[in-house]
């Protein structure tokens, strides 16, 4: 037999075999990535549909509601331009007589098997006043009982100055709730206005058996943010924090979830700012 075409022959099954292995670890690296409250101070005031088409032709994968009005034409239009609505944010008050809409019932059926997270924020209490977490559990029982046979997945989203405001509040509730029926949420700019940089790593540990989504931002450090909160929410390559620390924890534990991208307060032309924060997603992922 030649051996140089023997050679030749193995070398090429073997750089064949490495670019499948690439490609696949490639594509099991890659976190899903949306983009949420990009409307809020958008000075175009985009439509729901002009808001879908420019999240799609900018790569993003999905897209995040706030509140119920407008869900349905969010769906509609996220349907015809290929994203998923990845969450859909919803406000729960321990202290009302009606703690949350009552439309639930009739609007999250648009979602339905869509893989669609609805995140709780919860109000009513100070913060992380566990002496409210029986209460807290009924009333999330009652939405997860809405929420569960349309496929939707409940979870909690830690908000500065709500009675879920840090991420062990949302791990210590979502424990009450069998089999992880509901889980919490990592969101960068409310945990720098309330931890300190060195927790970064055993909030996250502790959180990961529960942990089902995170979204990040331009931002500073807790030690920055707590002394002056200006510009704690900014596009993804503005501030001081560290992403790339933050992803290679992550990554170690094993975190494979939804990644939002938080755009609450930013002025100016949504879609200037989302192209800035696109480019530097690309970039953390090539690290």
């Amino acid at each position: 037999m030649n051996h140089s075409r023997y050679t030749l022959l193995i070398l090429s099954m073997f750089f064949s075999y490495s670019t499948v292995v690439l490609a696949e670890s490639s594509e099991q690296s890659k976190l899903p990535f949306f983009a949420l409250c990009m409307d809020t101070h958008d000075e175009k005031k985009r439509s729901i549909d002009e808001q879908n088409e420019m999240l799609r032709d900018l790569g993003f994968d999905g897209v995040a509601h706030l509140w119920l009005d407008g869900l349905k034409e969010r769906a509609a239009s996220a349907k015809t331009t290929g994203l998923t609505v990845q969450q859909i944010y919803f406000r729960v008050d321990l202290d009302a007589e009606q703690p949350f809409d009552g439309r639930l019932a009739e609007f999250l059926p648009c979602v339905k098997d869509q893989g669609t997270q609805l995140a709780l924020l919860i109000y009513g209490g100070k913060p992380s006043d566990a002496s409210l977490d029986d209460k807290a559990v009924e009333i999330i029982q009652k939405i997860v009982n809405i929420a569960e046979p349309l496929g939707v997945r409940v979870v909690l989203y830690p908000h500065v100055d709500a009675w879920n405001e840090k991420v062990s509040d949302c791990v210590r509730i979502a424990k009450r709730f069998p089999n992880k029926k509901v889980g919490a949420m990592f969101n960068l700019c409310h945990w720098v206005a309330v931890d300190k940089s060195e927790n970064l790593e055993s909030v996250l540990r502790a959180a990961m058996p529960y942990l089902v989504a995170i979204t990040i931002n331009g931002t500073g450090t807790p030690e920055e943010i707590q002394v002056q909160r200006d510009n704690w929410l900014q596009p993804l390559d503005g501030g001081s924090f560290d992403h790339k620390k933050l992803f290679k924890i992550l990554d170690d534990l094993g975190y494979r979830g939804p990644v939002g991208l938080q755009c609450y307060g930013i002025p100016g032309d949504a879609r200037i700012h989302l192209e800035r924060s696109m480019k530097k997603w690309k970039s953390l992922q090539l690290q």
